[in-house]
């Protein structure tokens, strides 16, 4: 940098003029390009980059300092695999555009859903901070400032939409041409961006492991940086560690054909937060977590090899493009008949219903239920279901969490309804598990105020089936693979059940759980991994400390929640919102709904400007469409976010 003292005659200068007369002064001699410098007015934090401007026009008077310094720096990101990397990045960009060219760089389609997030810090490991730092090799530097600009190839991140992936067995085409053609990125190691590599130690798991309660998720939300500012205006240091995560937990078009380092990184920011208690589940879905992953390693490892061996095999494009179909996200397997598009389906049978009160023993009472529209009516026999029904619930708004214990053969649905004074809490017991995937369906579908008329709806009930299957275990042990020392449980559970269990009994667990999985392909082991951490409860709820309790945000709701117990008081749809306002100096978020009193909370340790971040953004995602292109509407996500815009 240089450090230059402003002459109050070079005040009325533009600053391209004073700029020049610098380099003639100081660096006349020295053969370098000085295209992508700029000034940088430290004491303001603003860059000077409208350089038709004067100086004065920026108000700049003569004792002002200004650094004349590159606007491109290298920056330490942690991907969501937990890989540490160089990154070159304009410190001069707004954050949104620095993480879309980032992402550009690591062929990640959709860089709006993902942003930069601080480091949390822990006061207790301050001392070997500069020792932990120097144990994490940067694997790879990936561009190069040409002209003021990154550079990189123009295959890099085509909008053509070149596959990615071998549909035979889920590796990439190429160890280096598909992903990153003639970038930079090439000469590096690109397999920790698309192949999963298994956790080398249990050590790893054991440093980073934290019990962490509702309060701590709390606070680590507050290290999201501004996506409207520049990371030198929020005082981002060069070489400084960032984390790279994807912030918004609405995945458009996530399709594995042409986003396999997507998923691989998405896949391994599920797999650390169920690792690290960072999301909660049941003691079977952790076994089939870790049986899902334990294939992954498989696989991955035996990928290359396999990849190699049959590259000179045809594969019928038919065939494969129905594979790609039946695991993505937003497609899947077909019914034969259309069925009649005429009428709303409905839901009929017995169920029995819990509605929990203080001081009460009663338990489940069986009723004839029926599901129409968004309503639930039921009644006390089947006979009696063209009368006045008992109990009647209408869903719209409603919270839906599942309660299932496939060994003990429990199918709930919890739901919590809203009402003028907070929620009802009632409960559903099923009997079977496709009598549970039905009503689950239509309940979430409801929820949303969509019927069962919805096309997401035999969709969804599958989605649900095949969440319950691979939490089966096989009853059979002759076809339960024996305990090898390849399998290693302590990186493959959270610390929790190593210490609730023997590593050997684990261990045969995930064996068992893995029969339910072992004839996946690895790009579908992937996404089913990532579905079945989507199926969570807890998935998405990003939480905020207000004062005196706690907010949840997700991708169409906010959530009023006890702090202690995290369980929902109140929940409002963002489709019911009409806008929202925040009052920057008490840190105060209003928020007005349609046909319900409006909301208000005063954040607590954290800036409202995040929370106001995460409501637009969440509305900005939600107006994406596929004709778009993969283009975005920057403007519109500034307006939405910024808040001053």
């Amino acid at each position: 940098c240089v450090d230059l003292r402003v002459t109050l005659e070079q005040r009325g200068k533009q600053i391209t003029r004073m700029i020049i007369a610098i380099l003639l002064c100081c660096v006349v001699d020295v053969k370098k390009d000085w295209s992508d410098h700029a000034l940088w007015w430290e004491k303001k934090k603003t860059w000077l980059l409208k350089t038709h401007w004067t100086l004065d026009k920026y108000g700049i008077q003569a004792d002002a300092r200004l650094l004349f310094t590159p606007q491109h720096k290298l920056l330490r990101l942690q991907l969501p695999n937990m890989k540490h990397m160089k990154v070159k990045v304009n410190f001069s960009d707004r954050v949104f555009k620095a993480v879309s060219d980032i992402c550009k760089t690591f062929n990640i389609r959709h860089p709006e859903e993902l942003s930069l997030l601080r480091k949390p810090r822990d006061l207790k490991k301050k001392k070997k901070k500069l020792e932990e730092t120097e144990e994490d090799d940067l694997e790879l530097i990936n561009s190069h400032v040409v002209s003021g600009s990154i550079y990189s190839s123009p295959g890099l991140y085509s909008k053509t939409m070149t596959p990615t992936y071998d549909s035979r067995d889920g590796s990439p085409l190429s160890p280096t041409s598909a992903w990153f053609g003639d970038s930079p990125l090439s000469e590096g190691n690109p397999g920790i961006l698309a192949v999963s590599q298994p956790i080398s130690s249990p050590d790893i798991l054991a440093k980073l492991y934290k019990h962490q309660s509702l309060l701590d998720k709390a606070k680590i939300n507050q290290g999201w940086l501004d996506s409207s500012r520049s990371l030198m205006e929020q005082d981002v240091k060069e070489n400084e560690v960032l984390l790279l995560r994807f912030k918004y937990h609405s995945f458009f078009d996530l399709n594995p054909k042409y986003d396999a380092i997507r998923v691989n990184q998405l896949y391994e920011q599920a797999k650390w937060a169920i690792l690290l208690e960072e999301i909660e589940c049941t003691e079977e879905e952790m076994m089939m977590f870790a049986a899902l992953q334990y294939h992954i390693n498989k696989l991955s490892i035996m990928s290359s090899d396999n990849h190699m061996n049959n590259s000179e095999k045809e594969v019928d494009e038919v065939d494969a493009a129905l594979s790609d179909l039946e695991i993505t996200l937003e497609g899947g397997k077909t019914s034969n008949t259309l069925g009649d598009i005429t009428s709303i389906p409905e839901l009929a049978d017995y169920v029995k219903v819990f509605k929990p009160k203080k001081l009460t023993l009663k338990g489940y009472k069986q009723y004839w239920c029926t599901f129409k529209d968004i309503t639930i009516s039921c009644y006390k026999s089947k006979e009696e279901a063209h009368g006045t029904p008992a109990h009647q619930m209408n869903l719209r708004g409603c919270e839906v969490t599942p309660d299932v214990n496939i060994s003990g053969q429990k199918f709930n649905i919890k739901l919590l309804i809203p009402v003028a004074d907070g929620m009802n809490e009632i409960w559903l017991r099923c009997d079977t598990e496709k009598q549970y995937a039905h009503w689950m369906a239509a309940c979430r579908l409801a929820s949303k105020g969509k019927t069962m008329a919805d096309s997401s709806y035999n969709l969804e009930v599958q989605n649900i089936l095949s969440f319950l299957k691979m939490q089966h275990m096989n009853p059979d042990p002759q076809f339960i693979e024996p305990i090898t020392t390849d399998i290693n449980p302590e990186c493959l559970v959270s610390p929790r059940y190593l210490k609730k269990y023997k590593n050997k009994q684990i261990s045969a667990r995930i064996l068992e759980a893995h029969q339910n999985v072992a004839q996946m392909s690895l790009i579908e082991a992937k996404m089913r991994f990532i579905q079945a951490w989507q199926s969570l409860p807890e998935f998405g709820i990003t939480h905020f400390l207000a004062k005196y309790e706690l907010i949840g945000i997700t991708y169409n709701r906010l959530i009023r929640m006890d702090a202690s117990t995290g369980d929902a008081i109140k929940t409002w749809r963002f489709s019911n919102m009409k806008q929202w306002n925040v009052n920057w100096e008490i840190k105060m978020v209003t928020i007005e709904f349609a046909d319900e009193p409006s909301l208000s909370f005063v954040c607590a340790e954290v800036d409202c400007k995040v929370v106001h971040e995460f409501i637009g953004g969440y509305i900005f995602l939600s107006t994406r469409a596929k004709d778009q292109n993969e283009s975005l509407d920057e403007e519109m996500f500034y307006k939405l976010t910024s808040g001053w815009v």
